[in-house]
């Protein structure tokens, strides 16, 4: 029997850090600051270009004029995605503050606000300049991008993540309709089935090897550490 336990992506993280639960869904980036642990191989939260729910949200109209973002206290793979593509490929470097996902709020304060989920899919985007996370990634290393992905404590984990995987596919149709009122604004089903990419393909691997090498470079991680599969 598997108990279930529902966190944001950062809560994700925490969780299986502290010992709390015995597999989580984390941040791509946490592989890299929890000790120890697994990844599940070709099970993940990825997109091969646009991802529409991770986006960089500004009332400017050129990232270079951006001096101030407000990041998604909710997201850490993201949080530092945007920082790699300031540091490496723009040579600049914003202030950070970190905020709970209130874009409003968040772009009173500042020139830009990073935010992800239901909350990056759903605000008017009257008047705002959109960065989509994923696209800028592919547009500037040619690579997929990851996201998120299963990390366990243990190799003797006893869930079958694979087939977790493929049997949720196949029941989009229920959670676009479970959804649809939640966020009407999207097209869930092409979201599920053509934003979001569910296995990892080369282009993928490459983008999250040449992310981690980045994430170090930028000071971001200590290190990279090797990837190890349950």
């Amino acid at each position: 029997m598997v108990e279930f336990v529902e966190a944001v992506p950062a809560g994700c993280a925490q969780l299986l850090s502290q010992g709390e639960v015995d597999g989580a869904l984390v941040p791509v980036i946490e592989y890299q600051r929890i000790d120890g642990g697994l990844l599940v191989p070709n099970v993940c939260v990825g997109s091969q270009k646009e991802v529409l729910s991770v986006v960089l949200v500004s009332k400017n109209t050129q990232l270079e004029d951006i001096r101030t973002v407000a990041l998604d206290e909710s997201s850490r793979t993201s949080a530092t995605l945007v920082k790699i593509i300031f540091r490496e490929f723009l040579a600049g470097e914003p202030e950070w503050t970190t905020r709970s996902p209130n874009l409003e709020e968040m772009l009173d304060r500042n020139d830009a606000a990073l935010i992800i989920g239901d909350p990056g899919m759903t605000f008017p985007r009257g008047g705002l300049k959109v960065w989509d996370m994923a696209t800028l990634w592919r547009n500037y290393t040619g690579a997929g991008f990851v996201f998120a992905m299963w990390m366990a404590r243990d190799a003797a984990i006893d869930v079958d993540f694979a087939g977790a995987r493929d049997e949720g596919v196949t029941k989009i149709d229920e959670i676009v309709d479970a959804y649809k009122d939640k966020i009407p604004q999207v097209d869930l089903r092409r979201y599920l089935t053509e934003n979001i990419v569910y296995r990892i393909d080369d282009s993928m691997q490459r983008g999250l090897q040449l992310y981690f090498e980045l994430a170090q470079k930028h000071g971001l991680i200590e290190r990279v550490k090797p990837l190890r599969y349950i």
